[in-house]
């Protein structure tokens, strides 16, 4: 199916318009190297973020047309401390929540010296671009299992607050393109409660997914969401640079699992002539999502697309 422009509909999500008519998959929206995008939504504005490029630790776009075109703002860091526990140009998968009390969140993850890992960290900003001040502690570091990275946030509909991240099992060794290709090690999904300020964890985190045969060496980019009544779990499989990397989903009855995986992925390569696809981000109800697909491989570069989401159920389709 080739790309298509969006057309907008009249579905609307949080009074922004950002279903479209006769098309699915729309891009690249952002042609520059924008790997493992988030999506926030505000009133007037929506915002990208993305992983380090260059001296910027955490890249941002806007847009102002319901997400149909995107501007890359160049020269911004939305977190230009990366925190005192972290070091510059490894800050990876960021996701941005409204804290509902003129705040924003941004989770992050970000190499930590002292724990020879990445860390999952936060970091708070009264203004979505930013700058977002970070936490003198990170949340999570996991440092025996690999580290913590990709973390997400979610609000349950009792208000409860948590974050899912990935334990990267694939960063001890195991060989392969993006390690763990003997499949020694495990690359869990966490998700770990949080207080009510979204910044501190509660309680032990709870595993909700693991790597099987199909995913080749690891889980990874998980975001929960909560669509008419079942929890949602999206992530990707495989190795993010290779081909075989994909946008797949699990669905479950509660927060805590368990999680019953797709029949199939959400996405993979050739669909809509995307390479490598995944590092999807899906806005909180459901209907709309932000992800990268692979341009070129060497060096890797990863442009950001868009896509509207259909249900059959709790069927995912784009």
């Amino acid at each position: 199916m080739p790309l298509r422009k969006r057309l907008l509909n009249l579905t609307v999500l949080s009074g922004i318009c950002f279903s479209c008519a006769n098309a699915t998959v729309y891009g690249p929206v952002i042609s520059a190297n924008f790997p493992d995008p988030d999506i926030l939504v505000t009133p007037n504005v929506t915002y990208a973020y993305a992983t380090n490029s260059g001296n910027i630790n955490i890249q941002v776009a806007t847009s102002y047309d319901n997400g149909t075109t995107w501007t890359l703002l160049d020269g911004v860091d939305a977190l230009p401390d990366v925190g005192p526990w972290a070091t510059v140009n490894s800050t990876w998968a960021p996701d941005v929540i409204d804290r509902g009390d003129g705040t924003f969140v941004m989770y992050y993850a970000a190499e930590s010296p002292s724990q020879q890992t990445h860390c999952v960290g936060a970091a708070t900003s009264t203004n979505p671009l930013g700058p977002y001040t970070p936490q003198t502690q990170p949340i999570a570091c996991q440092t025996a299992g690999g580290g913590a990275i990709d973390p997400a946030g979610f609000q349950d509909v009792d208000g409860q607050r948590y974050i899912v991240y990935k334990v990267d099992g694939s960063s001890l060794g195991g060989g392969g393109p993006c390690g763990n290709a003997n499949g020694e090690y495990s690359t869990p999904i966490m998700l770990q409660m949080m207080e009510e300020d979204a910044l501190t964890p509660t309680g032990d985190p709870v595993q909700i997914l693991d790597r099987e045969s199909q995913d080749g060496p690891l889980v990874e980019a998980p975001v929960l969401i909560l669509h008419n009544g079942t929890y949602v779990l999206t992530y990707s499989s495989n190795c993010y640079n290779t081909d075989l990397y994909d946008v797949a989903y699990a669905t479950a009855p509660s927060v805590s699992g368990p999680y019953t995986r797709a029949s199939s992925p959400l996405l993979e390569t050739g669909d809509d002539n995307l390479t490598g696809p995944g590092g999807a981000t899906p806005t909180p109800d459901g209907t709309f999502m932000v992800f990268h697909a692979t341009v070129n491989f060497s060096p890797l570069t990863r442009y950001m697309y868009t896509a509207t989401i259909s249900w059959n159920g709790t069927t995912m389709s784009v």
